[in-house]
């Protein structure tokens, strides 16, 4: 064969070649793939059209976010709403710019709770059980990178969950990141705030952190959330319009050979009155096993203050099981100091040989590490938003927002306080019962008691004694019958919650929703301090009805409870007819009332 044919037999068999490689090109993808891939676009699409793009400061700063009811309550990052301050312009989907003001802040979880005004049928994502999140999942995030939604488009990143139950450090700042759900899904600086899906289209999380290398602040592969659970717990205190700070409980573990003791505990603290002491095993806490001190942390970070959670530790071979009530991080003046410090500035990468503590010399490239992503945006020019040069607050907006020292927006607070109490006096209303009050009843063990309540002076007579309280003095040192905690005391307010109402009671708000043993679902809580004592008033939710009432003569002991049930009908107002009175672990009295006289308040003469 010549040079010639040789060369023609080599292209003819390439195109043969190339031909056959086409036509198997050409074959059409099975059905189910197909299918598979139309699944996930209108999944995807669903979820674009629930994501938020934050814009604040005239479009030179922000982030992302996500709906999660319609009336337009929307997560975000606490770094992301911090500079934009209560109000700001959020983009959707449909192409509209819409009002936002901020509703409640968690510092400490680096979680912000806004809500979007002018609709109330927002698209609004579920949400997921993030517990069920494995690593392998596929995930997608939705948000707005490098703000470049300036089209009202938010950007989608595909991957998958790389890690579960990560625990990352403070890093000198307040933000404390547990428990969070790490991805490959690229996400960089504008993704803070956004929402984190699983295949499904359901929030599994809120992106908050990245890795990134400091000199370019772009991602390069790590990325993490704060678990949807950790957020569903803090939710109903968000919703307060509080600043909600994160638990301890006055507990040190460590690891020992393959288990979690105690390694110190404060005999002040609520876990020491619960009964646990050194050495003791902590096998679950919060219904989650330990086995770890590092699970423990990251356990114990997704809880908020004033929580009572379910223990079980093992001593000597056996297991016991008990609720300790969880303090906070930090005081409350410690809290508002810190957030409402001006945040810091993220510095610009310096161009090489501009370094200007080394004139001359390449800057030194920073190491990478986990921090929160950067509160400015990167340098690069931004068209300005609608509206957004204009400093001033909408009306709409305007009427939204109430000042006041310790809250994120008291407006927010106001309204649910008002809520609670509206649903409670439906089921009577006790302001014309301002005279004084006589309850006689039995003891479920034997024995009568008589109750007088009024405003200046409360008395009882009990199977103890008799005991008097005066109402002008402090109640930390009126804590009769001996043994209650303070019975009297605790009943001598409850009157006056009921005849005055939260406003004029003085000091009540509304801490938000928290779950109790004996109550269905989660309960409101109304919290008021009155005489140096500190009070709380928990709803049943579902039924409008005070369920239980718990005094604190002092925050280092524990508090009288009185569980209130069998609620009837009395004279047109439903009025509890069984008390079940409570201290420390100890069930102190469980009260029938057998005859109840609510008088009027007398009528001031005329001369």
């Amino acid at each position: 064969m010549s040079k010639f044919h040789s060369i023609a037999h080599v292209l003819a068999c390439t195109c043969l070649l190339a031909m056959a490689t086409k036509s198997s090109l050409a074959i059409d993808p099975p059905a189910a793939v197909l299918q598979a891939e139309q699944a996930r676009i209108q999944t995807i699409d669903r979820a674009m059209r629930t994501a938020v793009c934050v814009f604040a400061k005239e479009g030179s700063g922000g982030g992302s976010g996500v709906v999660i009811s319609p009336d337009g309550y929307a997560l975000t990052n606490f770094h992301v709403v911090q500079p934009a301050g209560s109000y700001m312009k959020c983009s959707m989907a449909d192409d509209k710019l819409y009002d936002a003001v901020v509703v409640g802040i968690d510092p400490v979880g680096d979680v912000a709770l806004i809500k979007l005004l002018g609709r109330s049928d927002f698209p609004a994502a579920p949400l997921a059980n993030s517990d069920l999140v494995r690593a392998g999942d596929w995930c997608f995030a939705v948000g707005n990178p490098f703000l470049l939604a300036t089209d009202f488009q938010p950007t989608v990143t595909y991957g998958m969950v790389s890690g579960v139950h990560r625990y990352q450090y403070p890093s000198g700042t307040l933000i404390e990141y547990a428990d969070c759900i790490q991805t490959d899904a690229s996400i960089n600086p504008g993704n803070s705030g956004g929402p984190r899906f699983n295949a499904t289209g359901e929030v599994i999380g809120i992106t908050g952190r990245i890795s990134f290398e400091t000199r370019v602040r772009v991602n390069v592969g790590v990325g993490y959330a704060i678990s949807i659970n950790q957020i569903k717990h803090f939710l109903g205190c968000l919703h307060s319009g509080r600043i909600v700070d994160h638990a301890t409980w006055g507990v040190a573990v460590s690891n020992s050979e393959g288990h979690v003791l105690v390694a110190n505990i404060l005999e002040t603290s609520d876990a020491w009155r619960r009964g646990l002491r050194y050495d003791d095993e902590i096998v679950a806490f919060g219904g989650r096993k330990i086995d770890t001190a590092n699970a423990f942390k990251n356990v114990l970070g997704i809880y908020p203050k004033g929580w009572r959670v379910p223990v079980t530790y093992r001593r000597d071979g056996k297991e016991r099981e008990t609720f300790v009530r969880l303090t906070g991080v930090h005081g409350e003046e410690e809290l508002i100091a810190l957030v409402q410090k001006a945040p810091k500035q993220v510095p610009q990468p310096v161009p090489k040989g501009k370094d200007p503590e080394n004139p001359g010399q390449p800057e030194p490239m920073p190491k990478s590490g986990e921090r929160p992503m950067p509160r400015q945006p990167l340098p690069i020019p931004l068209p300005k938003l609608p509206g957004a040069e204009a400093p001033k607050v909408p009306a709409e907006a305007a009427k939204l927002l109430k000042a006041r020292p310790g809250y994120a927006n008291y407006y927010f607070n106001e309204m649910h306080r008002d809520r609670v109490w509206s649903a409670f006096k439906a089921k009577g209303d006790f302001s014309s019962a301002g005279g004084e009050w006589l309850l006689e009843g039995e003891l479920a063990g034997g024995g009568k008691l008589t109750i007088k309540l009024a405003d200046a002076a409360s008395s009882g007579t009990f199977p103890q004694g008799e005991v008097t309280l005066d109402a002008t003095k402090d109640l930390d040192q009126q804590l009769g019958p001996t043994g209650s905690g303070g019975l009297l005391a605790a009943l001598h307010l409850w009157r006056q919650m009921l005849v005055a109402g939260p406003v004029k009671f003085g000091g009540a708000s509304y801490y938000g929703t928290a779950p109790y043993p004996g109550v269905e679902g989660e309960a409101d809580v109304l919290a008021a301090v009155q005489n140096v004592a500190e009070v709380n008033f928990v709803f049943d939710k579902s039924k409008g009805r005070l369920a239980i009432l718990e005094m604190f003569a002092d925050p280092e002991l524990d508090p009288c409870e009185i569980h209130f049930a069998d609620y009837r009908d009395e004279g047109g107002r439903e009025f509890p007819h069984k008390l079940e009175v409570r201290h420390g672990d100890s069930v102190f009295a469980v009260i029938e009332l057998k005859k109840i006289t609510l008088s009027s308040a007398k009528k001031e003469e005329t001369k």
